[in-house]
């Protein structure tokens, strides 16, 4: 398994290049950004970003304090906006009750007891928690998503049905403990999934893992 995941990585830096992975001007936007990706496309994610830049509220101060039916109004975009800006209410609670607002002091926190931190508040499952852990903080947290899912189990590394923790293990357990390497593998399945493994008239002729 070890030479295959690492296989896979080369295969995939080498036609694809590297990613520059996550596209944003702050570490906060990082983490407002993993919350309203959910259940949508990245390119709707830009637009509420975008009003958010644009209303200049995008700070952890001025979202805590902006009304939450104004909240969702900007998030619109990104889909499910009332339910979006509940749990970035619920986020921004918890980061400045356990924080003070602080991404310095979050950041010094310890990895795993700060992913069960992450997890109990309502609204952030294990793909948001480990995008703010990765992408935000730079923690060595391999994010598993819906195309990582399908592309292992095209490749028979993997059942669909199986758990979150399952497919975060293959690559957890097979690589070095290395942000930097978790951030560019996992934005390169994400690259491959949206090119090549779709989910439907998938281009395997064409797959650069073929």
């Amino acid at each position: 398994m070890n030479k295959k995941i690492g296989l896979i990585y080369r295969k995939l830096y080498q036609h694809f290049g590297q990613q520059h992975w996550w596209p944003a001007e702050s570490v906060f936007e990082v983490m407002v950004g993993a919350i309203l990706t959910q259940n949508t496309s990245w390119q709707n994610v830009t637009k509420a970003i975008d009003n958010l830049k644009r209303a200049k509220v995008l700070t952890a101060r001025k979202l805590l304090n902006l009304p939450q039916k104004r909240l969702a109004t900007l998030v619109n975009p990104a889909g499910y906006y009332n339910i979006k800006a509940k749990r970035l209410k619920n986020w921004l609670n918890f980061f400045f009750k356990f924080y003070q607002g602080s991404i310095k002091k979050m950041s010094r926190k310890n990895t795993a007891l700060l992913r069960q931190e992450l997890l109990s508040v309502n609204g952030i499952g294990p793909e948001t928690a480990d995008s703010i852990l990765l992408y935000a903080l730079n923690k060595p947290v391999f994010v598993i998503d819906a195309y990582t899912k399908r592309i292992l189990s095209r490749h028979n590394m993997f059942k669909e049905t199986d758990s979150y923790d399952t497919a975060q293990r293959i690559f957890m357990s097979n690589l070095d403990k290395d942000a930097k390497l978790f951030n560019e593998y996992h934005a390169l399945l994400v690259k491959l999934g949206k090119d090549y493994c779709r989910k439907n008239k998938p281009r395997c002729a064409m797959c650069p893992l073929k």
